[in-house]
């Protein structure tokens, strides 16, 4: 202070910075500094706490507490197993009183309370939050666990699902799209978990899955993760979750497929909102009508959910996405480089041009798989029928299809995979099977019937009463003149 109070003087008898950092030896920033300074009230003094006996024990003990965070509630330290443990770890060292640990534990747990208090949030119209939830459903008869996508709008508590088999950016993106789409608009902004496919947040740096950041800039909204250990941040979406497995996914669904089924969701969930809001007394839908009209616009072009890879393949023509599923393209393309396109509910497999060369379900889970394009292997062995015996194709058909075609030499045998292939590429290989299963019943192999079958099973089904639809009086009365006679 001596110091500054000589500047101050000096200052006070009109000198220059320069001159006053010269008389006095100082530096011409520090004489600045001190000039500029216009307050000097004293400054209260700092509390000093009294060390403790636990002061050393502290950061062991807050480590603790911090892992605590993670656990179930029952298996969190009480201030007497923090008080055994330290004796237990450092017998003769620690010399802390129980009491001592329990006011410690006391103010922390207190603190930390204070700290994370859960506070009532205000979400402004056309905000959003989104999360997965696990169940069951059986699909074409087999029971499998799917994974499905919530997003709802706290504001009015409106909120929709759509199924996926995992978590990942490109499930995420597409259930996004189909409730934009739905809904005609898209919220401002949306708050996930930090544990989402979509990215994370550490500390103050976010990262995201690129197709995601992607989605995000072309549908023009806004990301927020919550904090770690925050569910109250996105409570009313977690609240969703259990509420729509429990009153949409109860009991065990049955359905033929995801994606037909996500479409009938989006009614399901809607008719929901007819009941009224649990606080505001009026409806969901009411309210969420008027949430409607504070969504952003659709961009003009829809945003395609695929992400693109470059993979190599073996020497069958497959190659392995996410570490452990294996999918097939083509024999052709054994020991090459091929361009995919990745998919919330399929993998596409792209030639040089452009153009989808096959396609395949996308396989989820841990566990290894191994998926084949039947339309390429057909191809295949229309050029290569002695492989029949040995393929895939053969060990997928019924034993009594099996049977016939290991009965026919090879010219025959070329011949029925050739016209099954051109139905294939027509409508589908399971029409194709179907088709070439009722010719072999009918003793009707030949390219006419097979070709007619697949036509009228892709259209009217196997057992489709084609008379029904018929009204044959038109011919009696376009070609019968008279009650006796025809012209």
């Amino acid at each position: 202070m001596n110091q500054i109070e000589q500047v101050k003087e000096l200052q006070r008898q009109g000198l220059t910075t320069t001159a006053i950092a010269g008389r006095l030896g100082l530096d011409r920033k520090t004489s600045t500094k001190y000039m500029l300074v216009d307050d000097y009230n004293p400054a209260a003094p700092e509390l000093k706490l009294e060390e403790s006996k636990l002061d050393r024990w502290k950061v062991t003990i807050d480590g603790w507490l911090e892992e605590d965070r993670r656990m179930r509630y029952k298996q969190r330290h009480t201030a007497k197993r923090v008080h055994q443990r330290l004796l237990e770890e450092h017998p003769g060292d620690y010399a802390c009183s129980y009491p001592l640990v329990q006011r410690y534990l006391k103010r922390m747990k207190a603190e930390l309370k204070e700290a994370m208090g859960f506070l009532e949030l205000v979400w402004e119209l056309g905000q959003a939050q989104a999360d997965f939830g696990e169940a069951d459903v059986i699909e074409a008869g087999v029971r499998r666990t799917i994974k499905y996508f919530t997003l709802t709008f706290p504001a009015s508590n409106a909120g929709y699902l759509q199924v996926f088999g995992g978590e990942t950016a490109e499930c995420v993106a597409q259930g996004l799209k189909d409730i934009f789409t739905r809904i005609g608009g898209v919220p401002s902004r949306i708050v996930f978990d930090n544990a989402s496919g979509v990215g994370r947040r550490v500390r103050d740096r976010v990262t995201f899955a690129e197709l995601f950041m992607r989605f995000k800039c072309h549908y023009g909204f806004s990301v927020s993760f919550c904090n770690p250990a925050s569910g109250n941040e996105k409570g009313n979406v977690e609240n969703k979750v259990g509420y729509l497995r429990r009153n949409l996914l109860v009991p065990i669904p049955e359905i033929e497929g995801i994606e037909q089924w996500n479409g009938e969701l989006f009614g399901r969930a809607e008719r929901d909102f007819e009941r009224p809001h649990y606080k505001k007394g009026r409806s969901i839908a009411e309210l969420f009508a008027e949430e409607r009209l504070h969504l952003g616009p659709l961009p003009a072009k829809p945003f395609n959910v695929e992400r693109f890879e470059r993979v190599n393949t073996d020497l069958y023509g497959k190659f392995c996405i996410d570490g452990c599923h294996w999918y097939s393209s083509s024999p052709e393309s054994g020991d090459t480089k091929l361009t995919i396109g990745i998919k919330a509910h399929s993998v596409e497999v792209y030639a040089t041009d452009g153009e989808v060369v096959c396609s395949h379900r996308r396989i989820y889970g841990g566990d290894r798989s191994d998926s084949s394009d039947y339309q390429t292997s057909l191809e295949t062995l229309v050029k290569k029928t002695g492989a029949w015996p040995n393929s895939a194709l053969r060990a997928g058909v019924d034993e009594s299809t099996r049977t016939s075609l290991d009965a026919m030499d090879k010219p025959e045998l070329r011949r029925v995979l050739a016209i099954l292939a051109k139905s294939s590429a027509a409508y589908g290989y399971d029409v194709a099977i179907d088709s070439l299963e009722e010719a072999l019943r009918l003793g009707a192999i030949d390219s006419y019937s097979l070709q007619a079958l697949s036509s009228r099973i892709a259209f009217d089904g196997l057992l489709g009463n084609l008379g029904s639809a018929l009204d044959l009086g038109v011919y009696d009365r376009a070609f019968i003149s008279t009650p006796g006679g025809v012209e």
